[in-house]
């Protein structure tokens, strides 16, 4: 078995947002180039192949999926942050492949973790329509995959981008099976993910927010982490944990506003590790979101990457009173339903 399996590709550096958007082909390109100087021991690359429509049909409405084809070749304005060049929608459809197939790995045993490094990003990316840098929820996508197709029931998503996940959130709130976990920055783009938002229906519970201010550090996310998403993945008993995970909330992160470093970094992903080893299986996989700063990225990325093939992750820094006020705003939260 594969200790960790890396799906990524080239060919989705050539989507290119336009001159002086964030989210530049360098994002990846620097990773990649990061990850050859210094390789992981017990790392095995593959490249992926683009997802199917059906794949992508579980997530997305067929109408939006008709839209963005109509833009492949082209440069196209989503909304006021999403735009694609000729190679964009080919880079898309490699992303969600490669989430995709980050799941597949390791359900089936293949690999013991995975993690897809892509772009767009996807966690914006909402039914029918793209929003925030994302075209396909490529976490959604490889979670409804998970259920649809790999016999699994049960499946938690950790995102701990700096940015709320609302389109995940958004597509699984009603649905109890999927589990959505988010730490973020609040209130911070895109105004979603509040403490009281906490699914609907058939899905109410399946949801939970963590809220943190601006100046949010290791050892806040480390507390929310260890008293709120260790007790939640008890209770809920996933089978597959799949990670949105973006790394802008690092302190040298040009958008967001928390004080991460790299080995806070690495203490989210042992505690991650943990949860997927004691419920799941060990079966975790990771998608990359977010991240903005090239040297932030590439050393957060791969502190993970170290974790996930084994290394013991850094133990948890002092919580400040943000982490310990999130907290008790969450637990007031929940209790009051």
């Amino acid at each position: 078995m594969t200790e960790v399996l890396i799906l990524s590709d080239a060919a989705m550096v050539k989507h290119d947002p336009g001159p002086q958007h964030v989210e530049r082909p360098e994002r990846l390109s620097a990773l990649l180039a990061h990850l050859e100087q210094r390789p992981v021991e017990g790392v095995a690359w593959r490249a992926p192949k683009p997802a199917s429509r059906e794949a992508v049909e579980r997530v997305h409405w067929s109408d939006y999926v008709d839209l963005v084809e109509s833009a492949r070749g082209e440069v196209a304005a989503f909304d006021p942050d999403t735009f694609t060049s000729p190679d964009s929608v080919a880079a898309g459809w490699l992303a969600a492949g490669a989430a995709i197939e980050a799941a597949e790995a390791v359900v089936s045993g293949a690999a013991r973790r995975a993690f897809a490094l892509v772009r767009p990003p996807g966690h914006h990316a909402e039914a029918a329509r793209a929003m925030g840098f994302c075209l396909f929820n490529n976490v959604a996508i490889a979670a409804a995959h998970a259920r649809a197709a790999l016999g699994v029931e049960r499946v938690l998503i950790v995102d701990w981008d700096v940015h709320h996940g609302n389109g995940t959130q958004h597509i699984f709130e009603a649905e109890p099976s999927v589990f959505f976990f988010s730490s973020h920055q609040f209130p911070f783009y895109p105004g979603t993910g509040a403490a009281h938002e906490q699914g609907r229906g058939d899905g109410r519970g399946a949801t939970l927010n963590a809220p943190l201010p601006q100046g949010a550090g290791d050892g806040d996310l480390g507390l929310v982490f260890e008293a709120l998403l260790r007790p939640a993945a008890e209770a809920f008993q996933p089978e597959l944990v799949l990670v949105s995970a973006g790394f802008d909330g690092h302190r040298d992160d040009p958008l967001g506003g928390f004080r991460l470093s790299t080995e806070g970094f690495a203490h989210l992903c042992g505690v991650v590790r943990d949860i997927a080893d004691a419920h799941a299986g060990g079966r975790l996989a990771l998608v990359l979101e977010g991240g903005y700063d090239l040297d932030a990225l590439a050393h957060s990325a791969r502190a993970c990457l170290e974790v996930l093939a084994g290394a013991s992750p850094p133990p948890r820094a002092a919580a400040t009173a943000i982490g310990e006020r999130t907290v008790r705003l969450v637990r007031g939260a929940l209790s009051s339903g």
